[in-house]
């Protein structure tokens, strides 16, 4: 006679077996991972090797997995005294910072209420968030919003202060909150005596870190890549984020080039100027920085991208 006890070890195992992949299948999923990788990894190695090979090498035998002239000249152009890669990296990265803490603390107070169904005014907020996705006032109101109105232009909130704040991460997190924060948990520090801010700070934040850390993630990248702002609203070149300042050092490498011909003694130096390899190089400088960044964000990334999904 078969026991209660032997049927659900049979029950245990067979749940195991059929999610055990087989050795074949194990071997197969393998190699298309490490495909993968290869097939991200390889574009990057060779932007890495192309911004140490010399100009003349890099034009003469093209791209490849090993520099044929290694050389430093792109990044010693790069960071050259009197260059103001120095002071653009210094504005991008206290841009970035200050920005992504204002989306974070933005988004999450405003989705906080709205998540809560004892709120009375969740559904006009919620509808004025999701308004604004649909509808937007355009370039010329938006240019003389932050010039007149908020007064940032040519100054270093321009870089930050129009994308601190997102109606779509609003979204995504009013559906982290209401997802992932039972209503019992807070009813039950209401019990206990717990206002409004330490519920929120000390047991809502917490649950909520992985949706926190997605938005501070993509705020990040999105501020560290933004052009249009500086193009639009900083005339100054000491308020110029790396992305713009990369723009114009290329345009003005170009120029030079173009003109060398008509520059007479110095057309040998400028003809010398680094052009492609100051490219890569310029790519590996924008990107390093995001690249050291997704470890530290890698915990919550993949849970955090699940916001709203259906739970078996």
């Amino acid at each position: 006679m078969t026991s209660k006890a032997d049927i659900k070890v049979k029950v245990v195992k067979k749940n195991k077996d059929m999610n055990q992949l087989s050795a074949g299948a194990n071997v197969v999923l393998n190699i298309i991972f490490i495909l993968a990788v290869i097939i991200v990894v390889a574009p990057i190695w060779v932007i890495i090797m192309a911004s140490i090979t010399s100009e003349s090498a890099l034009l003469t035998y093209g791209y490849g997995f090993w520099p044929q002239e290694f050389s430093l000249r792109a990044y010693t152009f790069l960071f050259s005294k009197g260059s103001i890669i120095g002071t653009a990296y210094k504005n991008t990265i206290i841009a970035t910072v200050a920005g992504t803490i204002l989306c974070v603390c933005s988004v999450g107070l405003y989705a906080y209420p709205i998540s809560r169904s004892d709120f009375r005014w969740r559904g006009l907020f919620t509808f004025i968030s999701f308004f604004t996705m649909l509808f937007t006032a355009g370039t010329v109101p938006f240019f003389v919003t932050c010039r007149q109105i908020l007064g940032i232009g040519n100054s270093i909130f321009a870089l930050f202060l129009p994308l601190s704040f997102s109606a779509y991460w609003v979204i995504i997190m009013r559906t982290f909150y209401k997802s992932n924060v039972p209503d019992s948990i807070i009813e039950s520090a209401r019990i206990d005596g717990a206002g409004e801010w330490r519920t929120l700070l000390q047991i809502v934040l917490p649950l909520a870190t992985p949706g926190l850390a997605t938005v501070a993630l993509f705020a990040a990248i999105g501020i560290w890549n933004n052009f249009f702002n500086c193009l639009l609203l900083v005339d100054e070149a000491k308020y110029y984020n790396l992305q713009f300042t990369i723009y114009q050092t290329l345009n003005s490498i170009r120029f030079l080039k173009e003109m060398a011909s008509q520059v007479g003694s110095l057309a040998a130096q400028i003809a010398d100027l680094p052009s492609e390899t100051f490219r890569m190089a310029m790519a590996m400088v924008t990107m390093g920085p995001i690249i050291l960044a997704y470890p530290f964000f890698q915990k919550y990334f993949v849970k955090g991208l699940t916001i709203g999904a259906v739970k078996g």
